[in-house]
Formats: structure tokens, C-alpha cells, sequence
């Protein structure tokens, strides 16, 4: 009978349900999409290029490992392993590949060898953007390669390319090209182009040097980067598989085969892997709490709209079980209609998202996108739960009270009641003050970030609680401005005071959205500047080398070295390294003349007579890990090689520098490019721009930047992050920015009576939509006033925290977008659904 009743009040009143139907669609599309990146990151598979041909790769454990063993009591303990991925490529020793060539069953073992390789175009620039690796032409059959025309390289300067990479850069056989690997640039003669077969080279160009030069190039002598196992005819691949693992044990490598061969060619697919992961449980746990924030107040304003219909049910003897049961079946209905059609539009969202990200160069292309069912279900779930417990929860009060009582609050809004409400909203205030102070105290970007948002969204529910205390606090202060205005103003005026809960349910979405807009954009501008501030104030050097990857080669930090007048040439290469797990991002700098060029400000120890055995550390990270100069930290560099270390020196200019710094010598051998990122030179007046550009003149693309050029590139590159973080988050804000024009149409539409009284009372048209604009702007302000007052304190603790000052950035430009933004959804959704309110003649609309 009930489900009957619920079904009759759905289609009844589709207009009502509108906005709840709308909300629950959202939600579930937002969790549905967070979900498809969380998939990915956990099972998505990365698709093989170059070991497309290749059965079974043999390759290095790419995993740095922990055993952690708990004491349980009683005698009984619990080993669990823990592992995390490595930054750079392991590399094998080569002899590992005569001994799997000696395995029954195998056919041949192919050493590949793989290191950053590019040409060259006109004018010293890179011919293509893509990533670009070199390789021995005898791991060609790997793909297979097969040579479309021309011959294989034979002497040092010969070179094979892939046909695409050819075409892209307009080479052909016997053309000579520059070409920038780990070494000086080289000019090579083009003897053959190179076609994949079975395969296309989406996301990488292929450079096949012969065999003696890609040895010499890739600067790993004894070692290769992987062993192409190929079987025998007729012999298995999976048993031949198991047949490897007496051969490689005490290794460190790992047999690949199948889908998991791309983890082998692309070993930064497994870090993506993790991000995706972190990024898609932290993105998807905001938009579910995001998505209960709004589907409850979009709720709540649906039972407010409804209290006549609810009284009458009570004054006709309904209990307030059936009232609360009737409510929950409508919920459930559109939470499933919602749920099913918001799921399926959200594996779209997720593609999209995916792309983003690829695009970005967040995510390599190779790691393709997985769906299933599993994220839908949880979408549909969540809405199904999320508007059954907001429609219960909302509607509790209103099904208990008596009937009486429920006419008459029906006809006006009572300023009583609702101490549960308050005394709720209060203790999420509470809640909000005690996070704001914790997050003053994290000093790491890993533990803050989360903390950061579940701070806002703590502070936007104490704001939706105490939404109708905070309207009326509005409606005194801006009700004296509205009144300047004769007719509309005073009515505006006269709305927001007596209708402070509907105030307070419009109001509420657009303070999460100003307050998530806003710590969206403005904790990394804060970082970003605070990091800018840093690494303009440590570099000492007034000329700093640069060049597109791979880098700026040795040898042209070498030529400038030895120009008259220049006191120190610091070559900074960057990785990052793991203390147990822990992941650190680390720098090598070159330390003959260091202090020169270069000051983290030092805080404890000194840099004095640096070398290759030392290490300096932040004061965040020597706070992490519990050091001091003379302590000895153990790591694991970004190749696995594992190394002990001295602390030196502890420095405080951590965001401009990085976490852990180490010499440019050490490094730079375990990295998978070990070219300089960039080159301080710090010399006296009479070294010129003129001198040193003249000096690198043989080093295409390498370049000669003042401070200011050297900022405004490394500000560049933390503006790509950036605008990751804001991708990632730009779905739950698309979601915040839906339910403002969501809720304030539903509040807007349900006035229909409210308007035609007006106009039976002698307003004109024109007056009520005036009035309609003065309450969206009241409105706006208000939210905007709440949303920038979480944003500022969430904003300042985490900038104490972060960067131990409470100023954070604040770009006034983009905080003035966020309000025009705001500003225009509000009048739109108010001005819209108002003109429709006002249709036909007001008899009708009385009625």
C-alpha cells in the first residue's frame, strides 16, 4: 500500500522530486567515476609496446620490500610484507642472459637496453614531444622490428628510427640528425627506418643505435634494463615461465608474461598505479562525503516544500511510522532510478578524468582505463543509501510532531524548535575548530591534504546545520541595504527574515562551493609560493642552465666550468628515494663549490666539505625520521641500490629544495636520466650571458637563464601539478557547483503561491523578479561570506603547518572568478525557475 502511495506521490509531484532525483544522479556519477580511477589504479592494465612480440621479459623488481612482524601476544606473531615502487629503472646483470639462453625450451635471450634518446630539430629543439628512448638494434626482435628500408647500424654514428618518429620529424634514410641522449649530443647518419610489427607505438619513439654505441650511451656497464625470453617452437610459455625461477633466484628479477609485460617496458606505470589509487580513494571518499552534505540538504528542503502534504497525512490519522516509511520508499525509488542512470553516465565522467590525466602526463598512456560493474554498484549503493538515510532523517521531525502543530508550521515558519539541529551543528563547529588545529601541526603534504578537505567539508555541515541561525544573522545585516530599494528590497528583506530555514538550505551549497573552490586553488598557490620564495632566496647563482629532457649534459656544465670568472658550477639532478617505505623526493647536487651557487639555510651541522657519502636533510624530513647531523640514515636509491648515509646538515628551505639532498655524483648513477635538470653557475660581474651562451653554443637546446627566467620555469612546473590537483578535484567541484543551481531552483520553483499572492496583492511582474535577484544576491553574499570564512581558516592553518607562516596565497583575481562564479549561478538559478513561477495568471497559481 505504501509503495503504492510513494509511487502516486512521485508522479504527482515530479517537480518536488526534480531536485532530489537530480542530486542523487550526481552523486552517483561522481562516485562512479572516482571509482573507475581507483580500479584503474589498483588492477588497470599496462599495455606492451616494445615487448609486444616478446612471450616472457625478464626484468627487475621494481619493488622495494619491508617485512613488518607484530607481536600478537602469547607467543604468536604476525609477518605481514609491504612493498612500494621504486622511482627509477632496476637494472639486471647482463650475464643473467646466457644462463636463461641455456634454459630447455628457450629459443634466444635478448638483452634490451633502454635510456633517454631524442633528436634534434632545426634550431636546437626537440622533434618531438613524445618520450623518446634508445635501444640496441639487437633487442629489434623483441617488438619484432623489421627494417622497412635501409640497413641495420653497424658503426658507432649509425642510426635506425622508427618509421613514425621519422615522419613526425621529416627524416629519411641518409639525413644526419643531432641526437641528445645521456651523453653529449651526437650527430648520427640515418642507414634504415624501422617498422613495428602487430603493434603501433602509441607513447614512445624508438632509436636503435648498434650495439657497442647503446652500451656506451646507456652508461651501465654489465648490466641491461631487461631479457626478452623467447620460446622455443611448440614449448609453452607458462611452463617455460616456472623453469626460470631456479635460474634467476638471488637475482632481483622477475619473470613478466601476458598482460603484466608492460609493467617491465614502462616501470613508472607502477607509481602512476599508486597515485591513481591514493588520488581515487581520497577523490571519491571527498565526493561521497560531498555527495551526503548535498543529497541531505536537497532532502531537507524536500520535506520542508512538502510539510502541508505531510500535516494533512498526520491530521488524517497516518502514524509517524508510515509517514517516515512512505518517505523512505520515495527515497529509495529515486535513489535507484538516480543511482542506475548517474552510474552509467559516471563510467564516461571516469574516461574523461582518465584522459585529463594522461594528457597532463599525470598517467602514461599505456596504463589503460578498467571498468566493471563494481564501480557502478557502488554508485547505485550510495545513492540508494544516501537518499534513504537523508530522506529519514530529514523527515523525522516532521512525521512526530502533532498533527495540529503540523498544519500551523505548514502555514508559517515557527522560530522555535530545532535545538537538535543546533546543538548538532554545534558540535560539527567543534569538530571543525579541533581539525583546523590539527592540521596547523602536519607539516607534510601527504598528511595535510586529506585533513585539509575533511576540514572543509566538517565546517560545511556545522554551516548547513546552523543554516537557519546564520540566515537570520544575514537577514538583520543586509536586510537594512535591501530595504533602500522601496517594494522589491522590502519584500526581499521581509523573506530572508521569515524564511531563514529556506535561506539557510540555499545558502549552505554555495559555501561548500566557495570554501572548496577556493582551498582547491589556494593550497597549492600557497605551496607554490612558499616554494618560489625558497628557491629564490637559497640560489646564490645569478645563471642557471636549462634544457628540455633529457637535460643539460655534462659537458656543457664542463665548457662553463672552465670559463675565467666563474667560482662555482653546481649540476642538481632529481629522484626520489625511500627510507623504509617512506618516499622522499631527494636532489644530487655537484659539491666542489657548493655553498657558492646554493643555501638551504642551514640550521644544524654544516655543508662544509660535502661529499659523496653525505647527506642533507630538511627540517621536515629530519623531524619525520628523528635525525640530526652525525646520525646515519639508510635508504634505497630510486634503482633499489640500498646506501648508508651521514647527515651533514639539516636546512629549513625544504619546499624550494626538496626533502633530501645528496652528492650530483652518487645520484646521478642511479637514475634512469642522468642528466642535469638544471646548472647553477654563480661567477663574478665579468661573466656574461654573452660569454656563457657562447660557451654552450655546441649543446643544442641548452639554454642561459637569469634568476627570473629560472623562476618563472620552475614556477611553470609546479603549475602542471597544480592543474592535476585541479583536475582531480574539478568533478567534486562540478558536483558542488550542480547542487547550488539545484537547490536554489527547487526553492525558487516552490514559491508558485507565494507569487501569485503577490500579485494579488498589486505587485507587478517586474517588482517580484526584482525581489527574486535582491534575495539571489543576499543569498550569494552570504553563502560567499561563509564559504570564504571556512576557506580562510582551513587556508591559514594549513599554510602554519606547511610553511610555518599564516599568510597563505590568496590571488585576489581568482578569488574575485570564484565569486562572479557563484554570483552568476545564483541569479541564473533563481532568475530561471522564477520567470516560470510566474506564468499564467495568479488565480490559477493560488489555486
Amino acid at each position: 500500500m505504501l509503495l503504492s502511495y510513494a509511487l502516486q506521490s512521485l508522479r504527482t509531484r515530479r517537480a518536488s522530486f526534480a531536485g532530489a532525483f537530480v542530486a542523487l544522479f550526481f552523486a552517483a556519477l561522481t562516485v562512479t567515476a572516482c571509482g573507475t580511477l581507483l580500479e584503474t589504479g589498483l588492477r588497470g592494465e599496462v599495455r606492451a609496446e616494445r615487448f609486444a612480440g616478446t612471450p616472457i621479459v625478464v626484468a627487475g623488481d621494481q619493488q622495494v620490500h619491508k617485512t613488518i612482524v607484530k607481536d600478537k601476544g602469547n607467543g604468536k606473531t604476525k609477518t605481514k610484507e609491504k612493498a612500494k615502487p621504486l622511482a627509477e629503472r632496476v637494472w639486471l646483470p647482463e650475464e643473467l642472459t646466457a644462463r636463461i639462453a641455456a634454459v630447455p625450451g628457450v629459443r634466444a635471450a635478448v638483452p634490451e637496453l633502454d635510456f633517454p634518446a631524442r633528436t634534434v630539430a632545426a634550431g636546437g629543439r626537440p622533434g618531438d614531444d613524445r618520450p623518446s628512448y634508445g635501444h640496441s638494434w639487437e633487442s629489434a626482435a623483441l617488438t619484432p622490428f623489421t627494417l622497412a628500408e635501409g640497413r641495420e647500424p653497424v658503426a658507432a654514428d649509425e642510426l635506425v628510427l622508427d618509421t613514425g618518429a621519422a615522419a613526425r620529424a621529416g627524416l629519411r634514410v641518409g639525413d644526419r640528425v643531432t641526437v641528445r641522449a645521456t651523453r653529449a649530443p651526437v650527430e648520427y647518419r640515418i642507414t634504415g627506418l624501422a617498422v613495428p610489427r602487430g603493434v603501433e607505438l602509441a607513447e614512445q619513439n624508438a632509436l636503435f643505435f648498434s650495439p657497442a654505441e647503446a652500451r656506451r650511451l646507456a652508461d651501465h656497464p654489465g648490466r641491461v634494463s631487461a631479457i626478452g625470453v623467447l620460446p622455443a617452437p611448440g614449448t609453452d610459455a607458462a611452463a617455460l615461465a616456472g623453469r626460470l625461477g631456479p635460474v634467476l633466484a638471488g637475482s632481483g628479477a622477475v619473470v613478466h608474461r601476458g598482460a603484466d609485460r608492460g609493467l617491465a617496458e614502462f616501470p613508472d606505470a607502477a607509481n602512476a598505479r599508486v597515485k591513481l589509487v591514493s588520488m581515487g580513494g581520497a577523490i571519491g571518499g571527498t565526493a561521497l562525503l560531498v555527495a551526503v552534505l548535498v543529497v541531505s540538504g536537497t532532502f531537507a528542503l524536500t520535506i520542508q516544500q512538502r510539510s502541508r502534504e505531510i500535516a494533512l497525512l498526520r491530521a488524517v490519522a497516518a502514524t509517524p511510522a508510515q509517514v517516515r516509511r512512505l518517505i523512505g520508499r520515495e527515497a529509495l525509488l529515486l535513489g535507484m532510478a538516480g543511482g542506475v542512470l548517474g552510474s552509467l553516465a559516471g563510467l564516461p565522467a571516469g574516461r574523461l578524468l582518465h584522459e585529463g590525466f594522461v594528457d597532463l602526463g599525470a598517467v602514461p598512456g599505456t596504463l589503460n582505463l578498467a571498468q566493471s560493474v563494481f564501480p557502478m554498484a557502488v554508485g547505485v549503493l550510495a545513492a540508494l543509501f544516501g537518499g534513504w538515510a537523508a530522506a529519514r532523517i530529514s523527515a523525522r521531525r516532521a512525521s512526530r510532531i502533532r498533527p495540529g502543530q503540523a498544519l500551523a508550521e505548514a502555514a508559517v515558519e515557527v522560530r522555535t524548535g530545532g535545538g537538535i539541529r543546533t546543538a548538532a551543528g554545534l558540535v560539527a563547529l567543534a569538530g571543525g575548530v579541533t581539525l583546523v588545529a590539527v592540521l596547523s601541526a602536519l607539516d607534510t603534504e601527504k598528511a595535510s591534504t586529506p585533513v585539509t578537505f575533511a576540514t572543509v567539508l566538517v565546517l560545511a555541515i556545522a554551516v548547513s546545520l546552523l543554516g537557519p541561525v546564520l540566515a537570520r544573522v544575514a537577514a538583520a545585516v543586509i536586510g537594512g541595504v535591501l530595504r533602500l530599494s522601496r517594494v522589491s528590497g522590502h519584500l526581499a528583506a521581509a523573506n530572508l527574515r521569515a524564511e531563514a530555514r529556506r535561506t539557510g538550505a540555499v545558502a549552505a551549497p554555495l559555501a561548500l562551493l566557495t570554501a572548496m573552490v577556493c582551498t582547491v586553488l589556494f593550497t597549492q598557490a600557497t605551496l607554490d609560493g612558499a616554494a618560489g620564495r625558497q628557491a629564490e632566496e637559497g640560489v646564490r647563482a645569478p645563471w642557471t642552465l636549462a634544457a628540455s629532457a633529457p637535460g643539460v649534459p655534462g659537458e656543457a656544465a664542463q665548457a662553463v666550468r672552465a670559463l675565467p670568472g666563474v667560482a662555482a658550477v653546481t649540476e642538481v639532478v632529481r629522484s626520489s628515494v625511500r627510507i623504509d617505505l617512506e618516499k622522499y623526493s631527494a636532489q644530487g647536487v655537484t659539491t666542489a663549490g657548493l655553498t657558492a651557487a646554493w643555501d638551504p639555510r642551514v640550521t644544524a651541522g654544516t655543508l662544509t666539505g660535502f661529499g659523496d657519502g653525505d647527506l642533507a636533510v630538511s627540517e621536515t624530513a629530519a623531524g619525520a625520521l628523528g635525525v640530526h647531523p652525525g646520525s646515519v640514515v639508510r635508504l634505497t636509491l630510486g634503482d633499489g641500490t640500498p646506501a648508508e648515509l651521514t647527515v651533514r646538515a639539516v636546512y629549513a628551505r625544504g619546499l624550494g629544495f626538496g626533502d633530501l639532498t645528496l652528492s650530483h655524483a652518487l645520484l646521478a648513477r642511479h637514475v634512469d636520466d642522468p642528466l642535469a635538470a638544471a646548472v647553477l653557475v654563480a661567477a663574478d660581474g665579468g661573466v656574461t650571458r654573452e660569454r656563457l651562451t657562447a660557451a654552450v653554443a655546441g649543446y643544442p637546446d641548452v639554454r642561459v637563464l637569469d634568476r627570473a627566467q629560472a623562476g618563472e620555469i620552475a614556477a611553470e612546473g609546479r603549475r602542471t601539478g597544480a592543474e592535476v590537483n585541479l583536475l582531480g578535484m574539478g568533478l567534486v567541484l562540478g558536483f558542488a557547483g550542480i547542487s547550488v543551481v539545484n537547490t536554489l531552483a527547487m526553492a525558487t520553483a516552490d514559491r508558485r503561491r507565494e507569487f501569485a499572492l503577490l500579485r494579488l496583492a498589486g505587485t507587478t511582474r517586474r517588482q517580484i523578479l526584482r525581489m527574486l535577484r535582491l534575495e539571489a544576491v543576499a543569498v550569494a553574499v552570504t553563502g560567499a561570506v561563509l564559504g570564504t570564512a571556512i576557506a580562510g581558516a582551513v587556508l591559514t592553518a594549513f599554510s602554519v603547518g606547511m610553511t610555518g607562516s599564516a599568510e597563505p596565497a590568496w590571488p585576489w583575481a581568482d578569488y574575485a572568478g570564484v565569486l562572479a562564479v557563484t554570483a552568476v549561478l545564483a541569479l541564473a538559478a533563481t532568475a530561471l525557475p522564477g520567470r516560470a513561477a510566474l506564468r499564467g495568471p495568479a488565480l490559477a497559481a493560488r489555486g
